[in-house]
Protein backbone atom coordinates (compact mmCIF):
# COMPACT_ATOMS: atom_id res chain seq x y z
CA UNK A 1 0.00 0.00 0.00
CA UNK A 2 1.15 3.20 -0.88
CA UNK A 3 1.75 5.99 1.69
CA UNK A 4 -0.81 8.75 0.40
CA UNK A 5 -3.55 5.88 -0.16
CA UNK A 6 -2.76 4.88 3.71
CA UNK A 7 -2.86 8.72 4.45
CA UNK A 8 -6.10 8.28 2.72
CA UNK A 9 -7.68 5.88 4.37
CA UNK A 10 -6.69 7.05 8.11
CA UNK A 11 -8.07 10.58 6.75
CA UNK A 12 -11.68 8.90 6.16
CA UNK A 13 -12.13 6.92 9.44
CA UNK A 14 -11.03 9.84 11.51
CA UNK A 15 -13.63 12.12 9.54
CA UNK A 16 -16.26 9.39 9.48
CA UNK A 17 -16.31 9.02 13.37
CA UNK A 18 -16.20 13.09 13.41
CA UNK A 19 -19.19 12.96 11.63
CA UNK A 20 -21.43 10.52 13.68
CA UNK A 21 -19.88 11.87 17.15
CA UNK A 22 -21.64 15.26 15.87
CA UNK A 23 -24.38 14.16 15.03
CA UNK A 24 -24.53 13.00 18.38
CA UNK A 25 -23.65 16.17 20.02
CA UNK A 26 -20.68 14.38 21.26
CA UNK A 27 -17.81 16.77 22.20
CA UNK A 28 -15.07 13.91 21.03
CA UNK A 29 -16.30 14.97 17.36
CA UNK A 30 -13.86 17.63 17.45
CA UNK A 31 -10.59 15.35 18.26
CA UNK A 32 -11.45 12.99 15.31
CA UNK A 33 -12.08 16.16 13.26
CA UNK A 34 -8.85 17.50 14.19
CA UNK A 35 -6.59 14.09 13.26
CA UNK A 36 -8.36 13.51 10.03
CA UNK A 37 -8.06 17.58 8.98
CA UNK A 38 -4.25 16.80 9.99
CA UNK A 39 -3.63 14.20 7.76
CA UNK A 40 -5.44 15.78 4.76
CA UNK A 41 -3.38 18.95 4.85
CA UNK A 42 -0.84 16.27 3.71
CA UNK A 43 -3.02 14.42 1.32
CA UNK A 44 -4.29 17.92 -0.52
CA UNK A 45 -1.61 19.89 -0.44
CA UNK A 46 1.50 17.37 -1.94
CA UNK A 47 -0.37 14.27 -3.49
CA UNK A 48 -3.33 16.03 -5.04
CA UNK A 49 -2.84 19.99 -5.57
CA UNK A 50 -6.09 20.77 -4.35
CA UNK A 51 -4.13 23.64 -2.29
CA UNK A 52 -7.92 25.59 -1.06
CA UNK A 53 -8.69 21.56 0.60
CA UNK A 54 -5.45 22.04 1.97
CA UNK A 55 -5.64 25.46 3.73
CA UNK A 56 -9.54 23.88 4.51
CA UNK A 57 -7.98 21.27 6.21
CA UNK A 58 -5.60 23.42 8.34
CA UNK A 59 -9.13 25.25 9.04
CA UNK A 60 -10.53 22.27 10.28
CA UNK A 61 -7.87 21.80 12.83
CA UNK A 62 -8.20 25.45 13.91
CA UNK A 63 -11.84 25.33 14.43
CA UNK A 64 -11.46 21.66 15.69
CA UNK A 65 -9.90 23.65 18.94
CA UNK A 66 -12.28 26.13 19.12
CA UNK A 67 -15.62 24.02 18.56
CA UNK A 68 -13.70 21.76 21.77
CA UNK A 69 -13.01 24.57 23.75
CA UNK A 70 -16.93 26.18 23.18
CA UNK A 71 -18.71 22.96 23.62
CA UNK A 72 -16.40 21.93 26.42
CA UNK A 73 -17.83 24.88 28.42
CA UNK A 74 -19.08 23.88 31.94
CA UNK A 75 -21.34 27.48 31.87
CA UNK A 76 -23.91 26.25 29.85
CA UNK A 77 -24.88 23.77 27.01
CA UNK A 78 -25.26 25.24 23.56
CA UNK A 79 -28.28 24.70 22.13
CA UNK A 80 -29.66 23.48 18.66
CA UNK A 81 -31.17 26.36 17.26
CA UNK A 82 -33.24 27.36 13.52
CA UNK A 83 -32.46 30.59 11.70
CA UNK A 84 -34.40 32.96 9.82
CA UNK A 85 -34.98 32.91 6.36
CA UNK A 86 -33.27 36.08 6.34
CA UNK A 87 -30.33 34.92 8.17
CA UNK A 88 -29.71 32.20 5.25
CA UNK A 89 -30.12 34.90 2.25
CA UNK A 90 -27.11 37.11 4.05
CA UNK A 91 -25.35 33.70 4.84
CA UNK A 92 -25.19 32.48 0.58
CA UNK A 93 -24.61 35.73 -0.67
CA UNK A 94 -21.79 36.72 1.76
CA UNK A 95 -20.39 32.93 0.69
CA UNK A 96 -20.92 33.40 -2.98
CA UNK A 97 -19.02 36.83 -2.27
CA UNK A 98 -15.99 35.63 -0.38
CA UNK A 99 -15.85 32.37 -2.87
CA UNK A 100 -15.76 34.47 -5.87
CA UNK A 101 -12.40 36.92 -4.05
CA UNK A 102 -11.14 33.36 -2.82
CA UNK A 103 -11.33 31.73 -6.39
CA UNK A 104 -9.14 35.05 -7.64
CA UNK A 105 -6.34 34.50 -5.12
CA UNK A 106 -6.42 31.18 -5.71
CA UNK A 107 -5.77 31.28 -9.53
CA UNK A 108 -2.91 34.19 -9.06
CA UNK A 109 -0.76 32.34 -6.66
CA UNK A 110 -1.39 28.65 -7.82
CA UNK A 111 -1.25 28.40 -11.14
CA UNK A 112 -1.60 24.91 -11.36
CA UNK A 113 -4.48 24.12 -8.98
CA UNK A 114 -7.24 21.80 -10.23
CA UNK A 115 -10.81 23.09 -10.18
CA UNK A 116 -10.37 26.47 -8.82
CA UNK A 117 -13.44 27.66 -8.75
CA UNK A 118 -15.16 24.33 -7.60
CA UNK A 119 -12.38 24.25 -4.95
CA UNK A 120 -13.11 27.84 -3.81
CA UNK A 121 -16.39 27.14 -3.39
CA UNK A 122 -17.09 23.96 -1.37
CA UNK A 123 -13.56 26.01 0.85
CA UNK A 124 -15.40 29.15 1.61
CA UNK A 125 -18.57 27.41 2.40
CA UNK A 126 -16.86 24.81 4.10
CA UNK A 127 -15.37 27.46 6.35
CA UNK A 128 -18.37 29.20 6.98
CA UNK A 129 -20.58 25.81 8.05
CA UNK A 130 -18.31 24.37 9.79
CA UNK A 131 -18.83 27.86 12.48
CA UNK A 132 -22.54 27.51 12.14
CA UNK A 133 -21.85 23.75 12.80
CA UNK A 134 -20.25 24.85 16.08
CA UNK A 135 -23.00 27.45 17.17
CA UNK A 136 -25.73 24.02 16.47
CA UNK A 137 -27.48 25.48 13.55
CA UNK A 138 -29.75 22.55 12.48
CA UNK A 139 -29.45 24.12 8.70
CA UNK A 140 -25.48 23.72 9.17
CA UNK A 141 -26.56 19.41 8.22
CA UNK A 142 -28.32 21.01 5.06
CA UNK A 143 -25.59 23.03 3.90
CA UNK A 144 -23.50 19.96 4.12
CA UNK A 145 -25.25 17.98 2.17
CA UNK A 146 -24.87 19.91 -0.61
CA UNK A 147 -21.14 20.51 0.06
CA UNK A 148 -20.60 17.06 -0.02
CA UNK A 149 -22.50 15.95 -3.03
CA UNK A 150 -20.39 18.52 -5.12
CA UNK A 151 -17.36 17.75 -3.24
CA UNK A 152 -17.38 14.33 -4.33
CA UNK A 153 -17.58 15.07 -7.66
CA UNK A 154 -14.56 16.98 -7.19
CA UNK A 155 -12.49 14.40 -5.65
CA UNK A 156 -13.53 11.91 -8.28
CA UNK A 157 -12.53 13.82 -10.89
CA UNK A 158 -9.17 14.13 -9.36
CA UNK A 159 -8.99 9.95 -8.80
CA UNK A 160 -9.41 10.40 -4.99
CA UNK A 161 -12.45 7.73 -5.31
CA UNK A 162 -12.02 6.03 -1.00
CA UNK A 163 -12.70 10.94 -0.67
CA UNK A 164 -14.85 10.75 -3.28
CA UNK A 165 -16.90 7.70 -1.83
CA UNK A 166 -16.64 9.40 1.79
CA UNK A 167 -18.55 12.44 0.26
CA UNK A 168 -21.44 9.95 0.36
CA UNK A 169 -21.38 8.82 3.18
CA UNK A 170 -20.71 12.45 4.55
CA UNK A 171 -23.68 13.17 3.05
CA UNK A 172 -26.09 9.73 4.28
CA UNK A 173 -24.60 10.84 7.80
CA UNK A 174 -25.24 14.45 7.33
CA UNK A 175 -29.13 13.49 6.91
CA UNK A 176 -28.57 11.60 9.97
CA UNK A 177 -27.27 14.73 12.12
CA UNK A 178 -30.10 16.78 10.86
CA UNK A 179 -32.78 14.17 11.93
CA UNK A 180 -30.96 13.72 15.24
CA UNK A 181 -30.58 17.29 16.25
CA UNK A 182 -34.26 17.92 14.78
CA UNK A 183 -34.97 15.77 17.80
CA UNK A 184 -34.10 18.42 20.32
CA UNK A 185 -36.35 20.45 19.55
CA UNK A 186 -34.12 23.87 18.11
CA UNK A 187 -34.94 27.39 19.07
CA UNK A 188 -35.54 29.74 16.74
CA UNK A 189 -33.34 32.76 16.55
CA UNK A 190 -33.67 35.39 14.95
CA UNK A 191 -30.76 37.11 13.20
CA UNK A 192 -30.76 40.83 15.20
CA UNK A 193 -30.01 37.93 17.53
CA UNK A 194 -27.39 36.02 16.26
CA UNK A 195 -25.52 39.08 14.89
CA UNK A 196 -25.27 40.54 18.39
CA UNK A 197 -25.17 37.52 20.43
Amino acid sequence: MDFPLLIEILGTLFLIAYVVLAAKENIWCWLMGIIGSALNIYLFWVCSKLYSEAILSLYYVVTGIIGWVLWKSPKKKIPVIKVSLTAHVVFVIFGIALSFGFYLIVTNVFIDAARPLLDSFTTVFGFLVTLITIKKWISSWVYWIVIDVVTAYMYWSQSLNIYSGLMILYTILAIYGYIEWKKSKPQKVELKKLIFN
